[in-house]
């Protein structure tokens, strides 16, 4: 079943944060990808907890925009700063932060890193609203702190792979929150009742939209995102959605090199 699969695969990519073998691997959620590391979560519990705090990645330059960027289930921020370390950006600064441990239904209630709890992969699905808004808020402070240190609303942008995605979308529709604009990889819209209610506000309505999606992806439907990327246009006509053939749960060369020219495009050195 689905479900033994899951619990018989506790990470889909391991980082280097993490004593344990490395082999080639692609950025994924903890049940989809091929390459399985195996570790204890004793030592997973200590890894977090020493790493709390977001991996930051300077540009080359003086920074005068920002990516907040959330990883996707059971993964840490370390995976992501290293793409976006190989992106060299002139002027813009990454910010991967960490999941707080968190136990996951679908998982069987293994407690490892999560945005919120997922306790299904289905659109009909119940969903966990608390933890969704929770991370949220948890974004926003981020930005917060990111306008804090200089940096311009209009000039941040906020993202994510597959949950964190979902964190992203979400904080920039539902909350008043001002951002520049959103990168969503393989994700989709939660809550999205919320969003197909005509009475319900929608915030930044108009900031430009990356949404990327693999044709094969076997846990985030290819179909969900689409379904997410029409909701979102029915408010926000500045969305595109780029497809991937052959792209299961993860990413790839192409994909990488559409959101670094969406980013460098969209926060341009001014």
């Amino acid at each position: 079943s689905l479900l033994v699969q899951i619990n018989d695969r506790l990470l889909g990519r391991a980082t280097s944060s993490f004593n344990i073998t490395k082999q080639e691997s692609n950025k994924s959620d903890l049940f989809c990808d091929e390459r399985v590391y195996r570790f204890s979560l004793e030592h997973l519990h200590h890894q977090v907890v020493i790493m709390s705090p977001p991996v930051i990645v300077q540009p080359r330059e003086t920074s005068t925009a920002s990516l907040i960027f959330l990883h996707g289930l059971g993964d840490t921020g370390h995976g992501w700063a290293e793409q976006f370390r190989d992106f060299s950006f002139k002027h813009i600064r990454c910010i991967c932060p960490h999941a707080p441990l968190k136990p996951v239904t679908l998982n069987g209630g293994i407690v490892m890193p999560s945005w919120f709890d997922i306790k299904g992969l289905d659109v009909s699905s119940p969903e966990d609203e608390a933890g969704i808004k929770e991370a949220s808020r948890e974004l926003q402070q981020l930005v917060n702190k990111e306008i804090g240190s200089g940096i311009p609303a209009d000039r941040i942008v906020i993202g994510g792979f597959s949950q964190g995605g979902s964190v992203a979308l979400y904080t920039a529709f539902a909350t008043d929150i001002k951002v520049a604009g959103v990168v969503a990889l393989s994700s989709w819209l939660p809550i999205n009742k919320y969003f197909t209610e005509d009475s319900n506000s929608k915030f930044n309505r108009g900031i430009p939209v990356l949404q990327c999606h693999g044709q094969s992806d076997p846990l985030v439907s290819y179909r969900w995102g689409q379904a997410s990327h029409e909701i979102i246009k029915s408010f926000n006509p500045a969305v595109q959605f780029k497809s991937y053939s052959n792209l299961g749960h993860s990413s790839s060369p192409q994909e990488m090199k559409d959101v670094k020219t969406f980013l460098e495009g969209l926060l341009k050195d001014s």
